[in-house]
């Protein structure tokens, strides 16, 4: 068990009742709670009792595992909240990792596919037509999936959570319940919009009150087996597996839309992004993208290079 159980029990309540935390978010703060907890109490102290320089130690040992600094960064967060947290309900009286400095996350830029790639993707959802009723209806599932995933950036646990309604009406509008139950609407394609409505019309003698259903048509489908289609997908279309995850296809959709002239503001309200700074990144991938083309076109940029390659 683990040690100051109590309080994180609080904790974890405050942030499901008061912030309406997702249970994965709940999952990973507890997960992050019991590793400083054990950390701690190989020290001989306990999470209650914590001060300063036992935190800093926690943080230099995740760092000596090899932990990224991103999921370093990401632990200290809550390790704040939870200290804060517990300063204001009484139960202590100092929050000593108030003042440890959080590690600068590595600056790498989102990997996404080439407008011609998502294509073949989509394309690849096919089924012959001797085909077994099952690769029929996976081959509409992953169809409806990637058309929506592109078509609106959603998050994956926001698409493989539509309730099978959510086409109900004739907009071309998602109602979209994303992180910490904020709702937004993002539009659809009408290719996209077909494609679910053809899994649908597939599905519906189902009754299953999700749009992609999992084997317990109670339940949706799940994140391991829409990972297992994609897999599928990327074979079909000679892309990469390594290189294919839903969170691929969100960052395609946001750097192809700043491609053609999207506005930044507008792109962070589909992605349903809370502060402007984390949609910022793909500005950075659009000036990486630019650098190449002058490095590629320019004459003199051109030259230089063929200069070097002379004296090489």
């Amino acid at each position: 068990m683990m040690s100051g159980s109590r309080e994180t029990e609080l904790f974890l309540e405050m942030l499901a009742a008061e912030r309406a935390a997702a249970p994965n978010t709940l999952s990973a703060y507890a997960a992050d709670l019991e590793s400083c907890s054990a950390f701690l109490v190989a020290q001989g102290m306990s999470l209650i009792e914590a001060d300063t320089s036992s935190l800093a130690a926690w943080m230099a040992d995740l760092g000596a595992e090899g932990q990224a600094r991103r999921t370093v960064a990401r632990r200290l967060s809550c390790i704040r909240q939870f200290y804060l947290f517990l300063l204001r309900e009484g139960m202590r009286a100092d929050n000593p990792a108030a003042h440890l400095e959080s590690p600068q996350p590595e600056s790498t830029l989102p990997h996404f596919l080439s407008e011609s790639e998502v294509v073949a993707l989509i394309e690849a959802c096919v089924a012959p037509a001797e085909a077994s009723p099952a690769k029929q209806r996976r081959a509409l599932v992953a169809r409806a999936a990637l058309e929506l995933l592109y078509a609106s950036g959603l998050r994956i646990s926001e698409l493989l959570t539509l309730p099978a309604d959510a086409l109900k009406n004739e907009k071309p509008m998602l109602v979209i319940r994303g992180k910490g139950g904020r709702e937004r609407l993002v539009p659809i394609s009408a290719s996209a919009r077909e494609a679910a409505l053809a899994l649908r019309a597939w599905d519906q003698a189902l009754e299953s009150p999700w749009l992609f259903p999992g084997r317990d048509t109670r339940r949706p489908l799940t994140r391991q087996a829409f990972d297992k289609i994609l897999h599928e997908v990327g074979c079909q279309a000679g892309i990469d597996p390594a290189r294919l995850s839903p969170h691929v296809l969100r960052h395609s959709f946001a750097t192809h839309l700043l491609a053609h002239g999207a506005d930044l503001r507008a792109l962070q309200m589909l992605l349903g992004h809370a502060d402007i700074a984390t949609t910022q990144i793909y500005t950075h991938v659009q000036t990486e993208r630019l650098k190449k083309v002058v490095e590629t076109y320019h004459p003199l940029a051109t030259q230089s290079e063929k200069t070097r390659e002379k004296a090489g």
